[in-house]
Protein backbone atom coordinates (compact mmCIF):
# COMPACT_ATOMS: atom_id res chain seq x y z
CA UNK A 1 0.00 0.00 0.00
CA UNK A 2 1.03 3.20 -1.48
CA UNK A 3 1.76 6.43 1.22
CA UNK A 4 -0.65 8.16 -0.20
CA UNK A 5 -3.37 5.36 0.15
CA UNK A 6 -2.04 4.96 3.69
CA UNK A 7 -2.76 8.37 4.65
CA UNK A 8 -6.41 8.19 3.01
CA UNK A 9 -7.59 5.08 4.89
CA UNK A 10 -6.46 6.56 8.43
CA UNK A 11 -7.97 9.85 8.25
CA UNK A 12 -11.69 11.04 9.09
CA UNK A 13 -10.88 14.14 8.92
CA UNK A 14 -9.20 15.05 5.49
CA UNK A 15 -6.99 18.78 5.09
CA UNK A 16 -7.09 20.07 1.62
CA UNK A 17 -4.43 22.05 -0.29
CA UNK A 18 -6.60 24.44 -2.64
CA UNK A 19 -3.60 25.24 -5.13
CA UNK A 20 -4.73 27.80 -8.29
CA UNK A 21 -2.65 28.17 -11.17
CA UNK A 22 -3.05 31.15 -13.02
CA UNK A 23 -1.37 33.22 -15.61
CA UNK A 24 -0.47 35.63 -13.71
CA UNK A 25 0.24 34.26 -9.90
CA UNK A 26 -0.10 30.78 -8.23
CA UNK A 27 -1.90 30.83 -4.66
CA UNK A 28 -2.25 28.03 -2.31
CA UNK A 29 -3.91 27.22 1.19
CA UNK A 30 -4.69 24.54 3.37
CA UNK A 31 -9.08 24.37 4.09
CA UNK A 32 -9.94 22.14 7.31
CA UNK A 33 -12.07 19.60 7.02
CA UNK A 34 -15.59 22.10 7.07
CA UNK A 35 -13.79 23.61 4.08
CA UNK A 36 -12.46 26.84 5.75
CA UNK A 37 -8.97 28.22 5.45
CA UNK A 38 -6.91 26.75 8.21
CA UNK A 39 -3.33 28.60 6.85
CA UNK A 40 -2.27 31.71 5.83
CA UNK A 41 -2.80 32.21 1.52
CA UNK A 42 0.40 32.07 -0.03
CA UNK A 43 1.66 33.51 -3.53
CA UNK A 44 4.47 33.72 -6.06
CA UNK A 45 4.34 35.29 -9.97
CA UNK A 46 3.77 32.42 -12.53
CA UNK A 47 6.96 31.29 -14.39
CA UNK A 48 6.43 32.45 -18.27
CA UNK A 49 6.32 30.41 -20.10
CA UNK A 50 5.77 27.72 -17.66
CA UNK A 51 6.99 24.30 -18.60
CA UNK A 52 5.74 21.64 -16.73
CA UNK A 53 8.80 21.03 -14.76
CA UNK A 54 9.44 24.49 -14.18
CA UNK A 55 5.38 25.19 -13.33
CA UNK A 56 5.59 22.01 -10.76
CA UNK A 57 9.04 23.14 -9.52
CA UNK A 58 7.60 26.49 -8.61
CA UNK A 59 4.48 24.72 -7.02
CA UNK A 60 6.16 22.67 -4.96
CA UNK A 61 8.53 25.46 -3.31
CA UNK A 62 5.36 27.93 -3.00
CA UNK A 63 3.25 24.77 -0.83
CA UNK A 64 6.51 22.98 0.97
CA UNK A 65 5.46 24.86 4.11
CA UNK A 66 1.70 23.76 4.14
CA UNK A 67 2.72 19.86 3.83
CA UNK A 68 1.59 17.36 4.79
CA UNK A 69 -1.94 17.09 3.84
CA UNK A 70 -4.79 14.78 2.98
CA UNK A 71 -5.59 15.65 -0.47
CA UNK A 72 -4.61 18.47 -2.55
CA UNK A 73 -7.00 20.33 -5.75
CA UNK A 74 -5.50 22.11 -8.99
CA UNK A 75 -7.48 24.78 -10.61
CA UNK A 76 -5.39 24.83 -13.91
CA UNK A 77 -5.89 27.33 -16.68
CA UNK A 78 -6.80 25.33 -19.15
CA UNK A 79 -8.31 22.47 -20.53
CA UNK A 80 -7.53 19.74 -18.53
CA UNK A 81 -9.56 16.12 -18.29
CA UNK A 82 -9.05 12.62 -16.61
CA UNK A 83 -5.96 14.65 -14.88
CA UNK A 84 -4.11 15.42 -18.46
CA UNK A 85 -3.40 18.67 -19.42
CA UNK A 86 -4.96 19.48 -23.69
CA UNK A 87 -3.95 23.27 -23.58
CA UNK A 88 -2.69 25.95 -21.38
CA UNK A 89 -2.68 29.18 -23.17
CA UNK A 90 -2.14 30.74 -20.40
CA UNK A 91 0.97 29.35 -19.67
CA UNK A 92 2.67 29.26 -23.02
CA UNK A 93 3.54 32.53 -24.01
CA UNK A 94 6.31 35.25 -21.92
CA UNK A 95 4.95 37.95 -20.38
CA UNK A 96 4.30 41.29 -21.84
CA UNK A 97 4.70 43.55 -23.88
CA UNK A 98 6.65 40.71 -25.52
CA UNK A 99 3.73 38.19 -25.07
CA UNK A 100 5.46 35.46 -27.59
CA UNK A 101 4.41 31.61 -28.25
CA UNK A 102 6.22 29.13 -27.02
CA UNK A 103 6.48 26.20 -29.47
CA UNK A 104 8.32 23.73 -27.06
CA UNK A 105 5.74 24.74 -23.76
CA UNK A 106 2.59 24.15 -26.42
CA UNK A 107 3.67 20.95 -27.14
CA UNK A 108 5.37 19.97 -23.64
CA UNK A 109 1.69 20.11 -21.60
CA UNK A 110 0.27 18.30 -24.82
CA UNK A 111 -1.48 15.39 -23.14
CA UNK A 112 -0.07 16.17 -19.68
CA UNK A 113 -0.45 13.84 -17.21
CA UNK A 114 -0.23 16.80 -14.30
CA UNK A 115 -2.16 14.80 -11.67
CA UNK A 116 0.54 11.95 -11.72
CA UNK A 117 3.53 14.09 -11.92
CA UNK A 118 1.62 16.28 -9.04
CA UNK A 119 1.06 13.28 -6.76
CA UNK A 120 4.55 11.71 -7.30
CA UNK A 121 5.65 15.97 -6.16
CA UNK A 122 3.43 16.18 -3.56
CA UNK A 123 2.68 12.92 -2.04
CA UNK A 124 -1.16 12.95 -1.49
CA UNK A 125 -3.93 12.20 -3.66
CA UNK A 126 -4.34 14.82 -6.30
CA UNK A 127 -7.46 16.51 -8.34
CA UNK A 128 -6.83 18.76 -11.04
CA UNK A 129 -9.75 20.75 -12.82
CA UNK A 130 -10.31 23.69 -15.07
CA UNK A 131 -9.67 26.69 -12.60
CA UNK A 132 -13.26 27.96 -13.42
CA UNK A 133 -14.24 24.70 -12.66
CA UNK A 134 -12.91 24.87 -8.68
CA UNK A 135 -14.06 28.45 -8.22
CA UNK A 136 -17.34 27.55 -9.30
CA UNK A 137 -17.27 24.66 -6.67
CA UNK A 138 -17.46 27.05 -4.21
CA UNK A 139 -19.81 29.29 -5.52
CA UNK A 140 -22.70 26.90 -6.52
CA UNK A 141 -25.87 26.38 -5.29
CA UNK A 142 -26.39 23.00 -6.44
CA UNK A 143 -30.17 23.43 -8.29
CA UNK A 144 -30.41 23.55 -12.06
CA UNK A 145 -28.20 24.37 -14.48
CA UNK A 146 -25.04 27.12 -13.28
CA UNK A 147 -22.49 28.82 -14.61
CA UNK A 148 -19.34 30.09 -13.68
CA UNK A 149 -17.61 32.98 -16.00
CA UNK A 150 -13.87 34.07 -14.76
CA UNK A 151 -12.48 37.15 -16.24
CA UNK A 152 -8.46 37.00 -15.55
CA UNK A 153 -5.59 36.86 -17.52
CA UNK A 154 -8.08 35.17 -19.96
CA UNK A 155 -11.91 34.03 -19.96
CA UNK A 156 -12.87 30.89 -18.25
CA UNK A 157 -16.32 28.95 -17.97
CA UNK A 158 -17.71 26.00 -15.96
CA UNK A 159 -21.17 24.80 -16.13
CA UNK A 160 -22.70 22.72 -13.20
CA UNK A 161 -25.76 21.07 -13.37
CA UNK A 162 -27.95 19.51 -9.98
CA UNK A 163 -24.51 20.50 -8.06
CA UNK A 164 -22.23 18.06 -10.43
CA UNK A 165 -19.65 19.29 -12.65
CA UNK A 166 -20.16 18.92 -16.62
CA UNK A 167 -17.04 18.09 -18.16
CA UNK A 168 -15.26 21.10 -19.49
CA UNK A 169 -15.97 22.63 -22.43
CA UNK A 170 -13.55 25.36 -23.58
CA UNK A 171 -15.87 28.09 -24.44
CA UNK A 172 -13.17 30.91 -24.20
CA UNK A 173 -11.56 29.72 -27.55
CA UNK A 174 -14.95 29.75 -29.23
CA UNK A 175 -15.56 32.36 -31.90
CA UNK A 176 -17.02 35.61 -30.14
CA UNK A 177 -16.80 38.66 -32.32
CA UNK A 178 -15.41 40.07 -35.36
CA UNK A 179 -13.49 36.59 -35.85
CA UNK A 180 -11.77 36.92 -32.08
CA UNK A 181 -11.83 34.45 -29.06
CA UNK A 182 -13.69 35.16 -25.81
CA UNK A 183 -10.21 34.91 -24.29
CA UNK A 184 -9.09 37.29 -27.13
CA UNK A 185 -11.84 39.78 -26.42
CA UNK A 186 -12.19 39.61 -23.01
CA UNK A 187 -8.51 39.03 -20.88
CA UNK A 188 -6.72 41.30 -19.17
CA UNK A 189 -4.51 42.89 -21.74
CA UNK A 190 -7.36 43.41 -23.74
CA UNK A 191 -8.94 45.53 -20.94
CA UNK A 192 -5.94 47.23 -20.42
CA UNK A 193 -5.82 48.31 -24.06
CA UNK A 194 -9.70 49.05 -25.12
CA UNK A 195 -10.67 50.48 -20.88
CA UNK A 196 -13.60 50.01 -18.98
CA UNK A 197 -16.61 51.10 -21.02
CA UNK A 198 -15.90 49.11 -24.03
CA UNK A 199 -14.75 46.03 -21.92
CA UNK A 200 -18.05 46.23 -19.70
CA UNK A 201 -19.87 46.13 -22.83
CA UNK A 202 -18.31 42.94 -24.09
CA UNK A 203 -18.77 41.73 -20.93
CA UNK A 204 -22.61 42.47 -21.21
CA UNK A 205 -22.74 41.10 -24.61
CA UNK A 206 -20.88 38.03 -23.63
CA UNK A 207 -22.53 36.91 -20.48
CA UNK A 208 -26.12 37.24 -23.35
CA UNK A 209 -24.50 34.89 -25.74
CA UNK A 210 -23.88 32.33 -23.30
CA UNK A 211 -27.40 32.78 -21.70
CA UNK A 212 -28.83 32.01 -25.04
CA UNK A 213 -26.21 28.78 -25.70
CA UNK A 214 -27.04 27.14 -22.15
CA UNK A 215 -29.83 28.96 -20.77
CA UNK A 216 -28.51 28.83 -17.58
CA UNK A 217 -30.58 29.29 -14.30
CA UNK A 218 -28.00 31.26 -12.57
CA UNK A 219 -24.42 32.83 -13.55
CA UNK A 220 -21.83 33.13 -11.21
CA UNK A 221 -18.80 35.94 -12.19
CA UNK A 222 -15.21 35.67 -10.80
CA UNK A 223 -11.88 36.40 -10.91
CA UNK A 224 -9.51 39.27 -10.13
CA UNK A 225 -11.38 41.45 -12.80
CA UNK A 226 -14.57 41.08 -11.95
CA UNK A 227 -14.45 43.85 -9.70
CA UNK A 228 -14.09 45.81 -12.54
CA UNK A 229 -17.74 44.99 -13.89
CA UNK A 230 -19.75 47.77 -13.40
CA UNK A 231 -22.28 47.20 -16.25
CA UNK A 232 -26.18 46.05 -14.97
CA UNK A 233 -25.82 41.81 -15.50
CA UNK A 234 -29.29 41.62 -14.60
CA UNK A 235 -30.83 39.40 -11.64
CA UNK A 236 -29.13 36.16 -12.44
CA UNK A 237 -26.06 37.04 -12.14
CA UNK A 238 -24.03 37.07 -8.73
CA UNK A 239 -20.43 38.32 -8.51
CA UNK A 240 -18.59 36.05 -6.37
CA UNK A 241 -14.95 36.67 -4.35
CA UNK A 242 -11.71 35.56 -5.76
CA UNK A 243 -11.29 33.53 -3.01
CA UNK A 244 -13.57 31.20 -4.18
CA UNK A 245 -10.19 30.14 -6.35
CA UNK A 246 -9.45 28.39 -3.31
CA UNK A 247 -12.62 27.64 -1.56
CA UNK A 248 -13.63 25.55 -4.17
CA UNK A 249 -10.65 23.05 -3.15
CA UNK A 250 -12.60 21.71 -0.53
CA UNK A 251 -15.71 21.09 -2.60
CA UNK A 252 -14.29 19.97 -5.98
CA UNK A 253 -13.86 16.56 -4.53
CA UNK A 254 -17.88 16.21 -4.08
CA UNK A 255 -18.89 17.62 -7.31
CA UNK A 256 -16.39 16.60 -9.51
CA UNK A 257 -15.93 13.04 -11.68
CA UNK A 258 -13.25 10.80 -9.38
Amino acid sequence: MTRTAQRQDTTSVPTTLAIDVGGTGLKAAVLDANGDLSSEKVRVETPRPAYPDVLIAAVADLVRPLLPVDRVSVGFPGMVRAGRVYSAPNLVRSRPPEDELDPGAVAAWSGFALTEALETELGAPVKVANDADMQGAAAIRGSGLEMVVTLGTGFGTALFYEGKLIPHLEFAHHPFRHGESYDEQLGDETRRRIGAKKWNRRVALAVATLDALVFFDHLYLGGGNARHVTVDLGPKVTTVDNLAGILGGFRLWDCAPS
